[in-house]
């Protein structure tokens, strides 16, 4: 029997969907390129929204859709007419009542199309990919008449998931595309997509957010944290929204620093406290927050590093025990060197071991004892 309640692809667990956001935090100029290439009438048929994962571009797609679908073409000519120049947009904002908001919101714009992954052959759950019979329903969509003579947008989220026959569906489109429809391709990794793709589409990239913008949008997103945890959720998130509430929801912060309580005790390991770290991944239940662990411990090791090479310690700490620890376990360029060498160490044992099941517990206790070996040679 298929499953009817598959996750959507493009909603982070936790946070609204981008449909529903009501603002875009941190990504001013983005928008600003957008409007201006629409006031001046030089809007193109396909746009690549660029950026890491979680920084807003699913929702800037969102908004540029809702955008396109309310708004009269403007007139760079200026023709005056009866009553004068039409005012010229100055935000991608439309009205919360607009009938395009409500019928997005709501799954049912006539003009909008949103491309995603869909479910498998079994229907149990999502594919891996965006696949070409996914493309192909374009076709449908596209042979229907635009709203009211109006424009019909396409998105796709994301772009870099098509396997190649859904890539080379959507090029022909590309090449060939409807009369007043605008593509908005969410892009994560853009050398994942053709060449040809890309050279089709005018790119907008988006960048990740500081800690004021972090704190904005978490809130937003209804995640009630002090300005101190948004900027270190900002640190461990590398500036991305999505990266950020999935640490929220796994209570990241914490075992964040309970894995920098354990390297506080080395070389002299307190093994007690890293048993029940460990034994704490291993329980069902567990294997995201696992996930999440050796995530963390990979950012541990690259701002280990960092603060050996450049002799300085994080300038934004993600813990308020990061900088003096960091500061002791990688004094200079030569220890920086060994944490970095040893994360790649750990991230390949870690990933094999995950690979084939290897008990959750040794692995977390592999990596705290390859941490230690570094730390324990570098103090000889």
């Amino acid at each position: 029997m298929k499953d009817q309640t598959l996750p959507d692809p493009t909603q982070v667990e936790g946070a609204p969907h981008p449909r529903e956001t009501p603002r875009l935090i941190g990504q001013a100029p983005a928008e600003a390129a957008f409007l201006d290439a629409f006031n001046t009438g030089r809007l193109h048929h396909a746009w690549m929204l660029v950026g890491p994962k979680g920084v807003g571009k699913a929702t800037l797609a969102w908004r540029i859709a809702r955008f396109l679908l309310a708004t009269p073409d403007p007139d760079p000519a200026g023709d005056a007419g009866l009553f004068g120049p039409a005012p010229l947009p100055e935000t991608l904002d439309i009205g919360s009542d607009h009938p395009v908001m409500r019928r997005s919101r709501a799954g049912s714009e006539p003009g909008l199309f949103a491309l995603t992954r869909g479910p498998n052959d079994k229907g149990d759950r999502l594919a891996a990919e965006i696949r070409v019979d996914q493309v192909r329903k374009l076709k449908s969509f596209f042979a229907l008449s635009a709203t009211d003579g109006g424009r019909r947008v396409v998105i796709v989220d994301a772009a870099d998931e098509m396997n190649v026959n859904a890539a080379n569906a959507l090029l022909k489109l590309l090449e060939e595309p409807p009369a007043r429809t605008v593509l908005l391709l969410v892009v994560h990794q853009p050398a994942r997509l053709l060449p040809t793709i890309r050279s089709r589409c005018r790119e907008l990239r988006l960048t990740p957010l500081g800690p004021e913008d972090m704190a904005q949008a978490l809130d937003q997103a209804g995640a009630a944290l002090s300005p101190q945890e948004a900027a270190a959720l900002s640190e461990l998130s590398s500036g991305s929204v999505g990266a950020a509430m999935r640490i929220v929801g796994l209570d990241g912060l914490a075992l964040y620093r309970a894995l920098l309580e354990v390297m506080g005790t080395m070389p002299d390991l307190d093994m007690p406290r890293t048993l029940k770290l460990a034994d704490s991944l291993a329980q069902r239940g567990q294997e995201e927050r696992r996930d999440l662990f050796f995530t963390l411990a990979d950012l541990a090791f690259a701002r280990l590093a960092r603060t050996g090479v450049t002799g300085a310690a994080p300038a934004r700490p993600a813990a308020p025990e990061e900088a003096a620890l960091f500061a002791r376990l990688a004094p200079g360029p030569a220890a920086g060197r060994a944490w970095a060498d040893i994360a790649q160490v750990t991230s390949d044992r870690a990933r094999h071991g995950r690979a084939v099941n290897v008990d959750p517990a040794s692995l977390v206790l592999d990596t705290v004892m390859k941490m230690r070996e570094t730390a324990s040679a570098l103090r000889r």
